[in-house]
């Protein structure tokens, strides 16, 4: 057997691409299917406030940019918000692995994801993927050729991006370059699974990560180029997670205003409060635009550098969008924004926004319970369904109204079958067809916008 690391001489076959050619038949020919991964859900519990992310090294990280000062520096005036905050979508959109961050299993028998089983098809080399827990970290091993006669691949899992509702993904490093691994958590069975897009019956260990992808997945990591296509950053400026001046922008000089004693009797308190963003204040378009940064889609293409967008602006001055995005049926996977401005309810109220239903500073709640968000501009008895499911009906207006749907946008395909999410909706209409599954849906949260 011979083993293979980031550190040492790889083979030509594991190297980065690893592409099984079978000897026979058409069975194996893979159609790639180009997709993003996204993971929702809240995390562990977390009742302390760190004083600030973390970067790729697991040392404290150093948010580059001038006038930013990190998560732990609110704490002290907005404990409440800020420990809510540490139990959110958001918080916990990329993280680094540790017993509590990868949600897969390494226990023996699930530990293992098979591919082309060699011992099934031994006229095949055989292809498949072991994940591993040691003291020093965890670990992603590809396994390819005939028995007695293989090859190993392992590389370490640096970073964790999504957070767990559909699943997880995982990023490791080499040099200043950052990757993705083959393998990726499903949380629907619980199980291992092809990192959706790539082609079955391969081995890649070679896709980059942009920062645009990061830019939706952490607070902070400075690129090390301006091509949009770079795969190369600092690694000691990450900083994990949304943070909190993702959406209220720099908070240097709110802080300094607050407690540098040179100011503490001479600067009014309405001083510092001007000087930190609160999207609250914000019009409605703009605390839209605010969700669309990431909650708009893919569609779009990129007019300034990942990480440049400021709280406050139009998001059109940093993208724009592609023609496929206006289709008549979008997708419903990661826009949110874009679905819910087609809504009826959204076109006819001057003041509906995200945060109508959504409470950014708060763990999600089960999709049923926002219906009395529904309940404050629409009389349950206007609901054709309540003449045979009466009062009730006001229990559960999400799941005829915002029904769950497929998406082809997070697909894949593991061992010559097809694993497909599902997500909810944000066009606020009638679906013909569906029907309340009551306040006991188990049809999940809707998050309040975390990747």
């Amino acid at each position: 057997m011979e083993r293979l690391g980031g550190s040492q001489p790889q083979s030509p076959i594991l190297a980065d691409n690893l592409r099984l050619r079978p000897m026979g038949g058409k069975g194996f020919q893979r159609r790639l299917i180009l997709v993003a991964f996204m993971g929702l859900c809240a995390g562990p519990a977390v009742v302390s406030v760190p004083s600030s992310s973390v970067n790729g090294h697991g040392s404290p990280g150093t948010n580059a940019r001038s006038g930013y000062v990190g998560d732990g520096a609110c704490v002290s005036c907005h404990r409440e918000e800020s420990v809510s905050y540490l139990n959110t979508a958001h918080h916990f959109t990329s993280q680094l692995p540790s017993s509590t961050s990868v949600r897969g299993s390494f226990q023996p028998e699930h530990d293992r994801l098979t591919i082309i089983d060699a011992q099934a098809n031994p006229a095949e080399p055989g292809l498949s993927f072991r994940m591993s827990a040691h003291d020093d970290g965890y670990f992603e091993t590809a396994i390819t050729g005939f028995a007695g006669s293989t090859q190993e691949r392992t590389e370490r899992i640096d970073l964790v991006t999504g957070s767990g509702k559909r699943g997880q993904t995982y990023l490791y490093w080499q040099g200043d370059r950052l990757f993705e691994l083959p393998v990726s958590y499903w949380t629907d069975g619980q199980r291992w699974i092809n990192s959706p897009g790539y082609e079955d019956g391969t081995a890649d260990f070679s896709r980059p990560i942009h920062p645009g992808c990061l830019e939706c997945h952490a607070t902070y990591i400075q690129p090390l180029s301006s091509d949009p296509a770079t795969n190369r950053f600092a690694r000691e400026t990450l900083v994990t997670g949304i943070g909190c001046e993702t959406c209220h922008g720099p908070g240097a000089e709110h802080l300094r205003l607050h407690t540098e004693a040179s100011f503490a009797k001479a600067a009014p308190l309405q001083m510092a409060n001007e000087a930190i963003l609160n999207p609250a204040k914000f019009s409605r378009d703009r605390q839209v635009d605010l969700c669309a940064l990431c909650h708009n889609g893919i569609d779009r293409e990129s007019l300034a550098p990942a990480f440049s967008y400021r709280p406050g602006k139009t998001v059109s001055e940093y993208f724009r969008p592609l023609a496929v995005g206006l289709a008549e049926h979008p997708d419903v996977h990661g826009n949110q924004v874009g679905l819910l401005k087609r809504s009826r309810c959204y076109l006819g109220s001057a003041g509906m926004s995200c945060s109508t239903c959504h409470n950014v500073h708060a763990e999600e709640h089960l999709a049923a319970s926002y219906s009395k968000a529904c309940l404050n501009c629409h009389r349950w008895q206007s609901c054709g369904a309540s003449r045979t499911l009466g009062k009730k009906i006001e229990e559960n207006c999400i799941d005829c109204h915002m029904p769950v749907q497929p998406t082809a946008a997070i697909v894949s395909e593991t061992a010559g079958k097809e694993v497909h999410a599902t997500m909810r909706t944000h066009w606020i209409k009638v679906y013909p067809g569906t029907s309340p599954a009551g306040p006991a849906a188990t049809h999940g949260a809707i998050p309040a916008g975390g990747k």
